[in-house]
């Protein structure tokens, strides 16, 4: 029988075996839409070479005005670098002091040069006064979803101040290297934090009960074993993720722990913290250490996977016949036990669109 992008995807977050190998891009940037596809949208992209549809829509929120006035955010445009990025600078104003940080941003994507949270005083200040909502909008999803119909799912991120858990959002104020020796120096202090961290997830988690989306998407490149050891991650990321991922199952959603870059080590730690799936499984040749075989026998009946594809040897440097021959090598390597949708293991920015087209049309060949 043949699945619809929704039954087969769905088929997939459920551990189970769809009728061929689901497909999705992990996310259309920009740069790539623009100047390879004309300014098509996600849909029409999507349309073009018929993939199965993961949209990102997370719900718009509501805050009180004296959160926000005690939260003034004063961005200032710094002008291009000699290199043509654009820098910027952000002064937040609250009633404790204030905060600093700078950036750049060009045509590709955007970083931080400067960050939030210098020191302790910095996030004690943040604590107090970052704005939590205290109403979700689910009106926006609703819309994604009716667009996307049966040709896929809804993929929305939790509240975090970065990228969906404590540890992740940590790095992100702080910067990874500093946040890995307080937790070494002052692992107290850290556990502190990142429960502070925690708890304004949470607060949020409980709006978003009825939510229309489909999935979730916690943890981050920071939990990495490329970035951290699993007795670390073990300390101060289980505890966390195990929170959030249970009151993310509350709102009935299914979990996925985003791992772009190593993971091997951190298998068993995922399926401890109660996550649902694993991603980006980033093989060696993009910096990571999946081994999509031996991950699907060791968590496969436990954890589905998405990612595995090397998108600078199948698209940005790739060629049709590469493309292909790598969705085939991820079916072979996880068929047995199924739970798993092929995609680019990151983003991609450049690659001749006829690569992208092998790749979606040798999954329609992958048929279990």
């Amino acid at each position: 029988m043949v699945m619809s992008g929704r039954e087969r995807m769905l088929m997939a977050l459920n551990n189970k075996r769809p009728d061929r190998l689901p497909c999705q891009v992990h996310g259309w940037m920009s740069y790539y839409l623009d100047r390879y596809l004309g300014g098509m949208d996600w849909y029409q992209a999507n349309e073009r070479f018929g993939l199965d549809y993961a949209i990102y829509v997370s719900p718009e929120y509501t805050y009180r005005d004296r959160d926000r006035a005690n939260w003034l955010v004063e961005r200032q445009d710094l002008g291009l670098d000699s290199d043509g990025n654009r820098r910027w600078e952000e002064r937040i104003v609250t009633p404790s002091g204030t905060l600093h940080h700078a950036g750049a941003v060009n045509d590709i994507t955007g970083w931080e040069t400067e960050f939030l949270i210098k020191d302790k005083r910095d996030f004690e200040i943040w604590n107090k006064h970052y704005p939590v909502p205290v109403a979700a909008d689910f009106a926006r999803i609703q819309e994604h979803k009716d667009k996307v119909g049966d040709r896929g799912i809804i993929r929305s991120h939790p509240f975090s101040p970065g990228q969906g858990s404590p540890w992740q959002s940590f790095c992100t104020l702080v910067d990874t290297e500093k946040a890995i020796m307080l937790a070494i120096d002052e692992p107290d202090w850290l556990h502190w934090a990142l429960d502070e961290i925690l708890q304004k997830t949470l607060r949020v988690t409980e709006l978003w009960k009825g939510t229309p989306a489909d999935m979730v998407e916690i943890g981050g490149g920071a939990g990495s074993n490329t970035v951290i050891s699993p007795r670390m991650f073990r300390e101060f990321c289980v505890p966390y993720d195990q929170k959030e991922t249970e009151a993310l199952h509350e709102a009935e959603l299914k979990v996925v722990y985003h791992l772009c870059g190593g993971l091997m080590q951190m298998l068993d730690l995922v399926v401890e913290n109660g996550s649902d799936g694993l991603e980006t499984m980033t093989p060696p040749s993009m910096g990571g250490d999946c081994n999509l075989r031996e991950a699907s026998r060791r968590v496969g009946e436990k954890l589905f996977f998405i990612g595995g594809f090397d998108q600078n040897a199948g698209f940005e440097r790739g060629t049709p016949e590469n493309a292909r021959q790598q969705v085939f090598d991820c079916f072979e390597a996880t068929k047995d036990h199924a739970g798993y949708i092929i995609a680019p293991s990151d983003h991609f920015f450049h690659g001749d669109p006829a690569c992208l087209q092998a790749f979606a049309d040798a999954c329609k060949e992958c048929v279990y």
